[in-house]
């Protein structure tokens, strides 16, 4: 996550969308004050960089999430799945009656329904692998008018007297 603190807003978009294409990504969402972006995980702190260029960073928070555990048990969950899709198989070719028939591809169904499960959760974890999300919030920097700076003045001197070290 990064919070900035931009001069125009809407001109960063476009400028984001650059870096995102650098970086071997893409913008994922666009709001008014939100922008999400993917890039290739090893090109992370290259686009980080390249977007704090963009305006002030008032905030930064980095974190990440371990998958290996989920990862493995959805691998290990798919395999048996597999293979005991491959035993209802051989079990559908020697069904001698119809109700037999009828069980083993309720079950098949079941199944293919769990692998498909398994290999699309297997998909998203791959790409949560391959690229990093970051989440760009913009603020536009408040530039005071000619009577707002006499009051920054006098906010300063008043802090100064009150607040020094």
């Amino acid at each position: 996550n990064l919070d900035l603190k931009v001069k125009v807003l809407d001109s960063i978009p476009s400028k984001i969308k650059v870096i995102a294409s650098n970086n071997q990504g893409y913008v994922s969402s666009v709001s008014n004050h939100r922008i999400s972006l993917k890039v290739k995980a090893e090109l992370l702190d290259q686009a980080i960089k390249e977007i704090a260029k963009l305006g002030k960073v008032t905030s930064k928070n980095v974190s990440s999430n371990d998958i290996t555990d989920s990862y493995r048990d959805s691998e290990i969950r798919l395999e048996n799945a597999l293979k005991s899709r491959n035993r209802y198989l051989e079990l559908l070719a020697k069904a001698e009656n119809v109700e037999a028939t009828l069980k083993v591809e309720r079950e098949l169904e079941r199944l293919n329904t769990e692998i498909d499960l398994l290999k699309g959760r297997l998909k998203n974890y791959d790409n949560q692998i391959t690229y990093s999300q970051i989440d760009v919030y913009l603020t536009q920097k408040v530039k005071p008018g000619i009577v707002g700076y006499v009051f920054v003045g006098l906010y300063e001197s008043i802090k100064w007297l009150f607040v020094r070290g």
